[in-house]
C-alpha cells in the first residue's frame, strides 16, 4: 500500500515537471512562429519541381 502512495507522489512530481516545461516553451516563444510552416510549404513544392524539370530534361 506504501508503494502504491509512493508512486502516485512520483507521478504527480513528472507530471508537474512537464507542466512547468510545458509553461516556459510557451512564454519563451516556441510556438510563436506561425509564418515559416506555411512558407516552407510553398518551398518544399519548388524544390520537387525543380527535381522533376531536371528529370525531364535528362530524358530528352
Amino acid at each position: 500500500m506504501e508503494v502504491i502512495y509512493m508512486l502516485i507522489g512520483f507521478s504527480l512530481l513528472v507530471a508537474l515537471i512537464f507542466l512547468g516545461l510545458f509553461f516556459w516553451a510557451v512564454r519563451s516563444g516556441q510556438f510563436d512562429d506561425q509564418y515559416t510552416p506555411s512558407m516552407r510549404v510553398l518551398f518544399d513544392q519548388k524544390s520537387s519541381d525543380k527535381k522533376t524539370n531536371n528529370q525531364k530534361n535528362r530524358d530528352e
